[in-house]
C-alpha cells in the first residue's frame, strides 16, 4: 500500500517549482518500481516460483505493439526530447504495473489465505492522497482549491492536479470500497470513507466523474445477490440525483452558457479542428509519440490554444496516426473483452471498477493512451490482472527449491 501511494503520489504536482517536480516525478516512480521489484523477490524467497504465463494474450501484445510504435515515433517526432521522456515514463509505469500483479498472483498462489487484495490497497492508497486535497479544502482553501471560468468557480486540485483527473481518481477509490462493502466487517467505516470521497468527487466539479460513479454504483447493483446492498446502493443514487443535475445541467448552463454544456467545455470545435486541419498533414504515423502537431499547440480558426487533444484517443491518433489509432483501439477491445469473458467475479468487479472511470475519463482528459498520468498506470495494472498468471509446469530446479521453502506444497 505504502509502494503504490507514493508511486501515485509521483504524478502530483506538490510544489510550484518545475525543477523540483520533475525531479520528484522521476526518481520517486523509478525508485518505487525498484521497490516492487525488491518485493516481489522477496515473496519469491519466502517460497514462490516467479514463473508466469500469459493468458488474454493478445491484449498485452497490443499494448506492446502501441509502445514499440511509439518508440519508432521518435524517427519522426516534432520534438524528439518530450516524446521520449513521455515513452521512458509510461515504460516505467508498465513495469512497475507487472511487477505489482506479480506479487499478488504469487501470494494468490502460494500463499492463498494472504488478507491482501487489489481493490483494498487501492482503495487505501487512493483515499490518503485525495484525503490530503480534502483537508486541504478546510486548512488551506487557497492552495488547494483551483479558478476556473472566469472566477466563477471554484474546483479541489489547486496547482497540483487537474480536477478531472483528481475526480476520476476519487471515483475509482470509490469503486474499490464499494467493493469492501462485499465483505463482513468495517462496513460503517468504508461507508464513511466512500462519502468522504464522493465530497471530494463534488468539489472537483467533474462532471464526468459523476458519470462514472452513477455508471460503477448500478452495476455494483446489477452484479450483487445481496437486497441490503441494493437497497442502500439505491438509496445513494438517489441522493445524488440532485447533485447529479445541478452539476451537469444547471451549474455547467449557468457558468458557461448552454452552447458550453453543448460543446463539452469548447472541447468539440477543437476536436473538429485537430480532425479536419491537424490530422491531413500527418494521417499515417502522426506527429510523434504525444504530439498532437508540429509546434507545442494547435490551434484551429474555430478552437483555443492546446497542447493536448482532452481526449485519448484523439490523442493517439494525433501522435501514432491512423495505424497508431487501430492499435489502440484493437488493444482496448481485447481487454474490455477478457474482463467481460473472464469467470472470476471478483476480478470482473475489480476490473469494471478501474476501467470505467478511466475510460469515462479518458473521452475529455489524458486518458489512458495520452500524456503520462495515473490512469494510465491503472489501466496497465488492470491489463496485468486479466493476463498474468502462475505457471502450472515447474522446472526441476523450481521443484527443488520449492520443496525445501514449501513442503506442505510439494509432494515428497
Amino acid at each position: 500500500m505504502v509502494v503504490l501511494t507514493l508511486m501515485l503520489a509521483g504524478y502530483f504536482a506538490w510544489t510550484k517549482s518545475t525543477g523540483f517536480n520533475m525531479l520528484f516525478k522521476l526518481s520517486s516512480r523509478l525508485l518505487m518500481t525498484a521497490v516492487i521489484y525488491l518485493v516481489s523477490r522477496r515473496i519469491a524467497n519466502r517460497g514462490a516460483i516467479a514463473s508466469f504465463r500469459w493468458q488474454n494474450k493478445l491484449s498485452p501484445l497490443l499494448y506492446a505493439a502501441y509502445l514499440g510504435l511509439g518508440l519508432l515515433s521518435l524517427l519522426w517526432s516534432t520534438d524528439v526530447a518530450y516524446s521520449a521522456l513521455q515513452w521512458v515514463m509510461d515504460v516505467t509505469s508498465l513495469v512497475f504495473a507487472y511487477y505489482f500483479i506479480v506479487c499478488l498472483v504469487m501470494l494468490d498462489s502460494y500463499f492463498p489465505n494472504h488478507p491482501i487484495r487489489l481493490y483494498k490497497i487501492l482503495g487505501h492508497a487512493i483515499f490518503m492522497l485525495v484525503g490530503i486535497f480534502v483537508v486541504g479544502f478546510f486548512v488551506s482553501p487557497q492552495t488547494f482549491m483551483r479558478i476556473s471560468h472566469e472566477g466563477q468557480e471554484y474546483r479541489l486540485g489547486g496547482f497540483m492536479m487537474n480536477p478531472n483527473e483528481l475526480g476520476m481518481l476519487a471515483g475509482v477509490g470509490m469503486a474499490c470500497y464499494m467493493l469492501c462493502l462485499y465483505q463482513k466487517g468495517y462496513r460503517a467505516w468504508t461507508l464513511i470513507r466512500i462519502v468522504i470521497l464522493l465530497f471530494a468527487v463534488v468539489l472537483t466539479g467533474s462532471r464526468s466523474t459523476i458519470i462514472g460513479v452513477l455508471i460503477i454504483a448500478f452495476y455494483h447493483i446489477s452484479q450483487s445477490a445481496k437486497r441490503w446492498l441494493k437497497v442502500l446502493m439505491y438509496a445513494a443514487g438517489v441522493l445524488i440525483l440532485p447533485l447529479v443535475v445541478n452539476t451537469l445541467i444547471i451549474k455547467s448552463a449557468a457558468n458557461g452558457g448552454v452552447g458550453e454544456v453543448m460543446s463539452m467545455t469548447g472541447r468539440l470545435p477543437f476536436w473538429t479542428a485537430l480532425v479536419t486541419e491537424a490530422l491531413p498533414k500527418e494521417p499515417l504515423l502522426g506527429f510523434g509519440f504525444q504530439r498532437i502537431y508540429y509546434t507545442l499547440n494547435f490551434s484551429g480558426v474555430h478552437t483555443y490554444t492546446a497542447s493536448m487533444a482532452h481526449n485519448t484517443f484523439l490523442q493517439a491518433l494525433m501522435n501514432l496516426g491512423l495505424i497508431g489509432f487501430g492499435i489502440v483501439l484493437w488493444q482496448l477491445f481485447f481487454t474490455i473483452r477478457a474482463m467481460v469473458l473472464t469467470r472470476d467475479m471478483q476480478l470482473k468487479l475489480i476490473s469494471a471498477s478501474i476501467l470505467i472511470p478511466v475510460i469515462i475519463n479518458s473521452f475529455t482528459e489524458f486518458g489512458i493512451f495520452g500524456e503520462t498520468n495515473y490512469g494510465i498506470l491503472l489501466y496497465q495494472l488492470l491489463i496485468m490482472c486479466l493476463s498474468l498468471r502462475i505457471n502450472p509446469r515447474l522446472s526441476k530446479p523450481e521443484k527443488i527449491f520449492l520443496r525445501k521453502k514449501r513442503p506442505d506444497l510439494m509432494p515428497v
